[in-house]
Parts: structure tokens; C-alpha cells; sequence
């Protein structure tokens, strides 16, 4: 049967629709992102972090979860080592969503990537991954909106907010910010979670997650189920092993729209 590829015209159409929704979509996370990104500003100054380094960290580290836990370390005086050790671990998730990008970007330039690497997120993946799978192939304007538009300029404005007005910046609680996240990234994991291999993968880390952190710590518990659940989800069997996994897919129109429909990993009407 012959595949017909739509036209230019139509696929402009798609892309700028998906951009919009990306747009949307990145408006509760930078609203989380300005919440949580004043109280690090405060944290930091409480830390006697200077506003240079506290707007270093921002730029350079660029890990939010990371950020508060080397803050706390080392206000209470722990050795460098150990602080590394543990931000490394903390921020060892990223390695997966490299891996579940790069199929993606492949083509693209080393220097792109690694810029882009550079502000790889939680947020960023989950928007810029939904948004790959809508049209079908990469787009770093996409990414940029999502990295940079929703999480990037909002955290570090807001890093300097907190630093600058600590003393009248509100528990994100009392704001809602705590919710607005976790609900956000929710509604962008249900987008991910299109066939067994992903659901399974969230089933798992989710458990996992729950209970390492009541048994020990809350940090240890995220680094097993961020682990823990990808595992899983690899560990579920293709139907077809001839069709590419949803992640997996190539950039090509062509190849895309021949695969389209043949697969049960969120790609299938």
C-alpha cells in the first residue's frame, strides 16, 4: 500500500499547532519554575552564598534538585567529595533521558547537542519529547521553548529575585507552586506513557520511588525508581521486533509515515 506523505503546507501547519500546545504546556512548569527558583535564591543566601555564586550555580549546575541539595550540604559544612558524590547520583536520570533524546538528534551537530544537553531537564525532556512524538520528528526550536522559555530564564530570574528579596518571597506553598509542578509533569507523563514499555516503566518507578524513600531517604528513593523504572519498561518484550520503539523512531517523513500505525508503543491510532 502506498504512503502518502503530506505536504509542506500541512506539516507547517502541524508543527506551529504542536509549538502552541508546547507553549501551554511550559506555562505551569515556568510557573513552578519562578516559584522554586525564588526560594533557592533565598536558600543560597541563607548559605552565604554571594549573588555571583548563587547566579553561577543557576547558569552553570543548572539542576534544580541538585542545587538544593548541594546548598543544604554545604551550609552544614560537608566535605566537597561527598557533595559531588551525591549531586552526581541525584542527577544520574539524566543519563536516560540522553539516551531516550538521541535517537532524535542524531543528526544534529555535536556543539547543538551539547548546548542542548546543557539545559536537559526533568521538564525539558518530558515537554520536548511529547512534543517530537506529536510531529513526528526533532525540532530544536521546540526544545529551546521548552528548556529555555519554561525553565531556564524563569529559574534564574528568579534565583535573583529570591537572592535580591528573600526576606518577602512566600513559601511556594502558600502560592500553590507545589502543586502547579507535580500536576503539570503528571499531565506531560500520561503523554509519554502511549504503550506497556512506558506504562510499566512509570508503574515501577513510581513504586520504587515510594518505597525506597519511606524506608530511607527521599534522595535515594528518586535516584532508585529514576533507575529502576526505565529498566523495567526495557525489560517488557516488543510484540514486533521489527518495528522500532516509539523513541526510537527516525526523523525521516518517509520512514515515519511508513511505521505509523504498526506500532503498540503510542504511535498506533
Amino acid at each position: 500500500m502506498a504512503v502518502t506523505r503530506p505536504d509542506a503546507g500541512s506539516g507547517a501547519i502541524e508543527l506551529r499547532a504542536s509549538r502552541r500546545r508546547l507553549a501551554l504546556d511550559a506555562v505551569g512548569i515556568g510557573a513552578s519554575a519562578l516559584g522554586f527558583g525564588l526560594v533557592f535564591g533565598l536558600s543560597a543566601r541563607e548559605a552565604s552564598y554571594s549573588l555571583a555564586e548563587a547566579i553561577a550555580m543557576s547558569v552553570v549546575v543548572f539542576a534544580g534538585a541538585s542545587q538544593f541539595a548541594a546548598v543544604g550540604l554545604v551550609a552544614g559544612g560537608v566535605p566537597w567529595p561527598a557533595i559531588a558524590l551525591l549531586t552526581g547520583l541525584l542527577n544520574s536520570r539524566h543519563l536516560l533521558y540522553s539516551a531516550a533524546l538521541a535517537p532524535w538528534l542524531r543528526d544534529r551537530p555535536p556543539a547543538l547537542r551539547a548546548a542542548m544537553a546543557h539545559v536537559l531537564t526533568d521538564e525539558s525532556f518530558a515537554l520536548s519529547l511529547v512534543h517530537f512524538r506529536r510531529i513526528g520528528r526533532a525540532d530544536p526550536t521546540g526544545y529551546w521553548i521548552a528548556a529555555i522559555g519554561a525553565v531556564f530564564i524563569p529559574w534564574n530570574l528568579a534565583t535573583i529575585a529570591g537572592y535580591l528579596g528573600g526576606q518577602v518571597v512566600p513559601d511556594p506553598r502558600v502560592l500553590a507552586l507545589d502543586v502547579i509542578f507535580p500536576a503539570a509533569m503528571a499531565g506531560l507523563a500520561v503523554g509519554l506513557a502511549g504503550g506497556r514499555r512506558e506504562v510499566v516503566a512509570a508503574v515501577v518507578a513510581a513504586a520504587v520511588t515510594v518505597a525506597v524513600g519511606l524506608a530511607l531517604e527521599p534522595v535515594v528513593g528518586i535516584v532508585a525508581g529514576g533507575l529502576a523504572g526505565p529498566l523495567a519498561g526495557l525489560a517488557v518484550p516488543r510484540r514486533d521486533r521489527s518495528v522500532p520503539e516509539g523513541d526510537e523512531l527516525p526523523a525521516d517523513p518517509d520512514r515515519m509515515a511508513a511505521l505509523r500505525g504498526r506500532s503498540d508503543d503510542g504511535l498506533a491510532p
